[in-house]
């Protein structure tokens, strides 16, 4: 199974929907600066920062420096350890599913 702690650092980072609006952000575009993402939300400047420095820290997010700005770009690799814990447990939920789905069918044919 994936390394506990960076599924958890995953989850941690999308839990907040502040956080999780600016991650949707970043992926709509193919960068973007802190300033645009601050323009575009209800936060501030400082607010962003944070929310940024928690997407690089769990690997959701990348960030490029030109000159005075930093661009930021989603890393959809980032979000492997998120996929593969909710594919482990669909299955688990499909195999439910599916001996829930015989019974009910032996209960009332």
């Amino acid at each position: 199974m994936i390394e506990a702690a960076s599924i958890t650092a995953v989850m941690r980072a999308l839990a907040d929907p502040t956080r999780r609006a600016v991650f949707e952000q970043i992926v709509n575009a193919d960068e973007i600066t802190v300033v645009e993402l601050t323009r575009a939300s209800s936060v501030t400047q400082g607010a962003i920062s944070q929310h940024l420095k928690a997407l690089k820290q769990a690997g959701l997010v990348a960030e490029r420096p030109e000159g005075r700005k930093v661009y930021y770009r989603a890393e959809p690799e980032g979000l492997e350890p998120l996929v593969h814990w909710m594919s482990h447990y669909g299955v688990f939920w499909r195999d439910r599913f599916a001996n829930l789905r015989t019974l009910l069918k032996e209960i009332d044919p």
